[in-house]
């Protein structure tokens, strides 16, 4: 018999064995180009994922402890303005911020359905076992996988209101065609009257942005480079660690962090599993992240051109960060 928190409890792994094949020609890709670059989903392996906990907990990472003050100020007015609801968070990692709505709601005595959404299978499974032990009222459907399959495999639930949370600005490391696709996308698994919740770091002092990607104690770094240990398990490679360094700088001109591996010396690398090599010189370097810092009234105008409805705007008072919450039209 299974107890009331399995009964509670479901998940599902979008990403078989033939998804992993297909997806992963995008290494070759990027890796092929004049300019190297990998898709940021290469950080997050267990370790990876591990690693960005520890960066949100940084004293020079601003962001995630901004984004938690403005949620825990305004948890309860989302809360009562959305009413219960389907809550959808793509990219939940630890879902710590995600706890502050769960309160709200809970406060509320609101039925909820919580549905994160991650590409490390550990990662989700250990905080929906933790979530379920706290909220009685909840019950918790995970779906281990990418956004877009995330998105695309959503069931509908008759009766219920979405809310889509993605938060942590991870908005800023797609650029505007891959911005524009995800909307897209986001639309398509919303029906009018649904919300979007949307957290977007904005701009300020490029001193204060920089700093966040390069902290004092490495572990950014750390989770950089681990995108290469991650090639080498995944694809049987060979990238020597110790031969790149993380370089991470703001770009005013786009407003945005870039992130780089840079190649330390001329070296071929191998990854045996996917039957291909890559030349690098001295100094080349892999493009890994960008991070988009958005100015608000622009994209209050963005979502207002993709029939969002910007219901409610909360910034912390330095305005350094954004959360919209948004409903479709």
């Amino acid at each position: 018999m299974l107890s009331p928190n399995q009964q509670r409890f479901q998940i599902s792994y979008l990403m078989d064995e033939t998804l992993l094949k297909i997806d992963d020609t995008d290494a070759i890709a990027g890796l092929s180009q004049e300019r190297k670059s990998l898709p940021p989903r290469y950080f997050y392996d267990d370790r990876g994922s591990q690693l960005f906990e520890a960066i949100c907990l940084l004293p020079e990472y601003y962001p995630t402890r901004t984004e938690a003050g403005i949620l825990k100020e305004y948890a309860l007015d989302i809360a009562q303005i959305t009413g219960a609801c389907e809550l959808i968070e793509l990219g939940s990692g630890s879902s710590s911020k995600t706890r502050i709505l769960l309160d709200a709601y809970q406060q509320l005595d609101y039925p909820l359905v919580y549905v994160p959404n991650d590409v490390s299978r550990s990662i989700l499974e250990e905080s929906a076992k933790e979530i379920l032990q706290d909220y009685s009222n909840l019950s918790i459907h995970g779906l281990v996988g990418t956004y877009e399959l995330a998105l695309e495999k959503l069931e509908s639930s008759p009766g219920w209101k979405r809310l889509i949370c993605f938060l942590g600005s991870t908005l800023g490391n797609f650029n505007q065609g891959e911005c524009d696709r995800f909307f897209s996308q986001v639309t398509n698994a919303l029906s009018t009257g649904d919300y979007l919740l949307l957290g977007i770091d904005l701009q300020k002092s490029p001193g204060i942005i920089e700093a966040a990607y390069n902290d004092s104690q490495g572990v950014t770094a750390a989770f950089n480079l681990n995108m290469l240990q991650h090639l080498n398990q995944r694809f049987r490679g060979n990238f020597d660690l110790n031969l790149f360094e993380h370089l991470a700088f703001y770009h005013p001109l786009k407003s945005q962090i870039e992130m780089h591996l840079v190649s330390q010396t001329e070296q071929v690398v191998t990854l045996a599993a996917l039957d291909f090599q890559v030349e690098f010189q001295a100094g080349e370097t892999i493009l890994t992240e960008i991070s988009r810092k958005f100015d608000l009234e622009t994209m209050k105008g963005y979502l207002e051109d993709n029939n969002y409805q910007v219901i409610q705007e909360f910034t912390d008072l330095q305005r350094w960060f954004g959360l919209l919450l948004c409903q479709l039209q």
